[in-house]
């Protein structure tokens, strides 16, 4: 697009800041809005590969790769040492590995990065409507009634409690029945280079990923959690002594960090919603990251496919003459890798997520069984790099963080 846009960008979570980034690196005049003063980056999470080439496009790779743990190993066993999963991503390329960061060290980096463009930046000012205008553009309304100046583009990165949804969709999100209470703890060495995952049927799952440092210079962390139903919240809180045996005796090598945790407050409950927008856009409104698709982290797929998104929009625009065409073509980019993780996600959680003893006991029976097949196992692999673009299709890292309709090398996709 030859002629600058004037963009406004409602989030400065990963794909907002990714997003302002690369669009004010394009000649484009953006203003991010966000509705706190300060920034609260809450979590950690596994960047893939997909998510690591999204980063080396940005120019954050190896900043993120330094402040982060390299993860090579997905490992899970039941109560009983059963193995239910032990993936390694260097069976899928020698190369392939993903790092376990804290959401303050990517959001840092990612900010400063935005910092750095000149992008504009409004804090404090809660946006509630988008107004379209009589010259086709569109104004914010904030909580006090005021509207500001019109914009060409208008981009939803809010999350996954988006308030902007019903502006291109009437679909619900829906919400899970469990959720997770999680800290970021001292991170003591008992599951080097992996994600540790214990579980109990699928009503307890408890996991354990080393994420790096926070900030540079600060100590080795990791994150805890630990499933649990928001419903059952103030249960647990009343009961965090009996549930700190609890968690020891499942995992007596958690026993040192068990004993750093001595309040609930010490854990923070995050929920999680379903959400697939079928077309995100709508006019002049895209959305992106969680607004557009949002769901369990089981998959570790969303910081990933935030930033797949940011890009994809980027690249749509540069390549497209008008607003319509561009997102059009944002939409097509993105709708086969997004359609397979959001259906993925929704198949899979309650095998670790549910009250199902059924479920429970099918995976317990038939996932390490499956993997064992170098067929089945190349496919998890696939799953869980975030490479799948349907049941029997992929794409490489390098595609689906560049314009993954041009390009494709057919002969380096078939190699992994």
């Amino acid at each position: 697009m030859r002629a600058p846009l004037d963009v406004a960008i409602i989030g400065a979570g990963v794909a907002g800041l990714a997003a302002a980034t690369l669009l004010t690196r394009a000649g484009h005049r953006v203003v991010v809005h966000e509705r706190f003063e300060t920034s609260r980056p809450l979590g950690s999470g596994l960047m893939q590969p997909t998510g690591l080439a999204a980063l080396d496009r940005l120019g954050l790779r190896g900043s993120i790769e330094a402040l982060g743990a390299r993860i090579g190993r997905l490992h899970g066993i039941t109560e009983r040492g059963g193995t239910i999963f032990d993936l390694l991503y260097a069976d899928l390329a020698p190369e392939f590995y993903a790092i376990g960061i804290h959401r303050a060290a990517l959001h840092g980096e990612l900010w400063a990065a935005f910092a750095r463009s000149g992008a504009a930046l409004e804090t404090g000012r809660l946006i509630v409507d988008i107004e379209a205008r009589a010259d086709g553009r569109s104004s914010l309304q904030d909580e006090d009634g005021r509207s500001g100046p019109g914009f060409d583009l208008v981009i939803d990165a809010s999350g996954a409690r988006s308030r902007f949804r019903p502006l291109v969709s009437q679909a619900a999100a829906q919400d899970f029945s469990y959720g997770a209470v999680w800290a970021a703890v001292p991170d003591i060495g008992i599951a080097d280079g992996q994600l540790a995952q214990r579980y109990v049927a699928a009503r307890i799952m408890i996991g354990y990923l080393p994420v790096g440092r926070a900030l540079p210079g600060g100590p080795p962390l990791a994150a805890l959690f630990w499933s649990l139903k928001p419903g059952d919240y103030p249960q647990w809180r009343d009961g965090f002594e009996p549930w700190r045996e609890q968690i020891v005796k499942l995992w007596p090598a958690l026993a040192p960090v068990v004993a750093g945790l001595t309040s609930p407050d010490d854990l923070t409950l995050a929920t999680y919603v379903h959400y697939t927008a079928r077309k995100p856009f709508k006019g002049a409104l895209a959305l992106i990251g969680d607004s557009a698709h949002a769901t369990s982290p089981q998959l570790g797929q969303g910081a990933n496919n935030g930033l797949l998104d940011a890009l994809a929009l980027a690249d749509a625009l540069a390549s497209c003459t008008d607003v319509p065409s561009a997102l059009a073509r944002y939409a097509q980019v993105r709708r086969a890798h997004v359609r397979f993780y959001q259906l993925a996600s929704r198949v899979m959680t309650p095998f670790f997520q549910s009250d199902s003893g059924t479920l429970a006991l099918v995976r317990d029976l038939t996932f390490d069984r499956a993997a064992k097949s170098p067929y089945l196992r190349r496919h998890m692999l696939h799953t869980l790099a975030g490479l799948k673009t349907g049941i029997l299709t992929h794409r490489l890292p390098s595609d689906l963080a560049g314009d993954s309709a041009v390009g494709f090398d057919q002969a380096a996709n078939a190699a992994i």
